[in-house]
């Protein structure tokens, strides 16, 4: 069933083949309704943030808010260390709050994303923590709990650190999740400006200013890592979600943002593989009534592929199988992973599309003694590779693979 269903949509009209290339050392590209990667390079490289770390400095706000712990406006004070360091003094961008005055979180919030002041960052973090350490630990803890698998970080700021850390995917993943799950703070990112102590800011995204249909979100700039920008944007009902970082200009900068968003919204296509709550493959249960359950998708599953495009495309269901029954309906039990080329184009998680019941003593002892001597056939064959046994959970995978034709 999956091999014939993917199949069906991996056919674009024929049309020139589409290819992109940018100077950022870093970048990616996805659209955030499916997820499809449309393009990246480094995406899982480590660098420094810079202040897109405010990204994640935001996001612990935008939650204590929503959960009622802290409101628009709840006062901070300023303090000392907040004045000195991300002061005017500091060096870096400020929206020059004076030291040991009273802010309501609706100012500093804007401080903090329409100018970027590093004075916002450090007022939020010791008020919220009593130290901008103590506030790193929950900025991190939170970065695990959104699916941030490879950054860390140290500040909230994004002053540079040793071990401060990112990737363009996982910054990707963080402004998705802002736009997801708090679209009434994510307003403020596409604000234009922001005065505060009678001072007079541009917002810092250069994409605002362009007629791409770009509302939001941050930029950063360290010596070590270059100029970089989380960005995003909106044209005929698609949003893309773009980062790009290490290059060497601000003009630069503006130029790449701008030249990836526009090739993403011209260069390709959707593609629906399967509807919401379809089944996608059936994968195998141990012990239960049957031996296997069917999967869906909640949600309809859509590829965006290149206008034209060769490249191979391979739609897999991975799973730690077989799943021990009983499996309840709905409940999160594969992935999707659908690759094209050699780039992971999209994942999506996959739930049980009914209910297996634990099986019989007699059904359940069939399975335990067929499972038994799968694993002795599959520790015979690695030995005779040259491999080692390896015993444990196994995994499961169903997966189809068709080209995308046409003529160039």
């Amino acid at each position: 069933m999956l091999a014939a269903v993917v199949g069906a949509f991996l056919h674009p009209a024929p049309s020139r083949a589409q290819s992109f290339q940018t100077a950022a050392v870093h970048a990616i590209l996805i659209d955030a309704e499916s997820g499809s990667v449309l393009f990246e390079k480094g995406a899982d490289e480590p660098f420094s943030p810079a202040s897109m770390a405010k990204l994640m400095t935001a996001e612990i706000v935008f939650r204590a808010i929503k959960e009622g712990r802290l409101s628009m406006d709840t006062e901070f004070t300023v303090t000392e260390d907040a004045w000195r360091r991300g002061g005017a003094g500091g060096g870096g961008s400020s929206m020059f709050a004076q030291v040991n005055s009273r802010i309501k979180l609706s100012d500093l919030l804007r401080g903090l994303i329409v100018q970027s002041g590093n004075d916002a960052a450090i007022t939020i973090a010791e008020n919220m923590a009593g130290t901008e350490e103590a506030f790193a630990g929950m900025m991190n803890q939170r970065a695990k709990e959104i699916g941030l698998t490879r950054s860390t970080f140290r500040n909230a700021t994004g002053y540079s650190a040793p071990d401060q850390k990112v990737t363009a995917r996982d910054m990707a993943r963080i402004a998705q999740y802002i736009i997801d799950t708090y679209p009434e703070f994510y307003k403020i990112y596409s604000e234009r400006e922001f005065t505060w102590n009678k001072i007079k800011q541009q917002n810092r995204n250069p994409l605002l200013t362009l007629d791409i249909g770009a509302d939001g979100l941050k930029t950063g700039y360290l010596e070590e890592s270059g100029y970089a920008l989380t960005g995003s944007a909106v044209q005929n009902g698609q949003r893309l979600i773009m980062v790009v970082s290490g290059l060497k200009t601000a003009r630069d900068r503006a130029a790449e943002a701008r030249k990836m968003m526009e090739w993403g919204f011209r260069a390709f296509e959707p593609r629906q593989v399967f509807a919401a709550n379809e089944t996608v493959a059936d994968v195998s249960v141990f012990g239960g009534e049957k031996g296997s359950v069917p999967v869906v998708a909640k949600k309809p599953v859509r590829l965006l592929l290149p206008r034209g495009a060769t490249d191979r495309v391979t739609a897999k269901v991975v799973y730690q199988g077989p799943l021990v029954a009983p499996v309840e309906q709905g409940r999160e039990v594969a992935r999707l992973r659908v690759t094209r080329g050699d780039a992971v184009a999209l994942e999506q998680p996959l739930y049980a599309g009914e209910t297996v019941e634990a099986g019989t003593l007699s059904q359940r002892a069939l399975d335990a003694a067929l499972e038994v001597g799968t694993d002795l056939v599959r520790r015979a064959f690695e030995k005779a590779k040259g491999g080692n046994g390896s015993s444990g959970n196994g995994s499961g995978g169903a997966s189809a693979s068709g080209a995308a034709s046409g003529n160039s």
